[in-house]
């Protein structure tokens, strides 16, 4: 019989930090309206699962829908005008 065991020494190399950086903290923060979007369409679409829709429920996945995509729409055309190379 084998032994399987994780070798926890090999899964972080020693002298790499834990926290993400601030750009990865910026980058997540500016895709927050996106990530905020998404979860209320997510949750739009769970009440859907276990019930018959009623009209107001569809309205309610369709806004939800709508909403993600404009705040996609908003996403990339902010990093078009943005120029290249990551100069402010």
């Amino acid at each position: 019989m084998f032994i399987i065991s994780p070798i926890q020494g090999n899964l972080i190399p020693r002298g790499t930090e834990r926290e993400p950086s601030d750009a990865e903290l910026l980058a997540v923060e500016a895709e927050m309206p996106l990530i905020e979007a998404e979860v209320e369409h997510l949750d739009a679409y769970i009440t859907l699962l276990d019930r018959v829709p009623s009209e107001i429920d569809m309205q309610r996945l369709r806004r939800t829908n709508n909403r993600v995509l404009a705040v996609r729409r908003d996403l990339a055309n902010a990093a078009a005008r943005r120029p290249a190379g990551g100069a402010a």
